[in-house]
């Protein structure tokens, strides 16, 4: 039978959403005060939910002191108190928005997980705007 676990996690990140091939009035027209140039930051909060089958021998779908752990190293570590555009290599010519940053999310917490193993991630950027993605 397929079980879905979450942990929750949290960090806080800087981001300009603009396009360096965009004239500053459309990144302006696009973007709004998303864009910026001294950048703007939020305290992202974070739900990775896996589904798979409960280990007989154990009763997990996943160890969730594993899944914490990923989390940290593949999420936290690398994105918490950075500046996204600067800081983190997978934004260096995409575009930190909620929905490039959830995806970026999921492809490295899916890398570290069994392959038998469904993940969901779910972002928010504020309390009432938030994205989803599950691959």
């Amino acid at each position: 039978m397929k079980v879905t676990v979450s942990r929750r996690a949290h960090f806080n990140a800087a981001h300009r959403l603009y396009r360096k091939d965009w004239s500053e009035t459309k990144n302006n027209a696009v973007f709004g005060k998303c864009n910026n140039p001294n950048y703007h930051g939020h305290n992202y909060e974070l739900i990775a939910s896996v589904t798979g089958n409960i280990d007989q021998e154990t009763g997990y779908v996943i160890d969730m002191k594993v899944l914490k752990q990923i989390i940290k190293t593949e999420i936290e570590d690398a994105f918490d108190h950075k500046n996204l555009n600067l800081d983190v290599p997978e934004f260096k010519t995409l575009n930190p928005t909620a929905e490039n940053i959830v995806v970026i999310i999921y492809n490295k917490i899916k890398a570290k997980l069994e392959s038998h193993l469904d993940l969901e991630i779910t972002l928010y950027e504020t309390p009432r705007n938030f994205v989803t993605y599950s691959g």
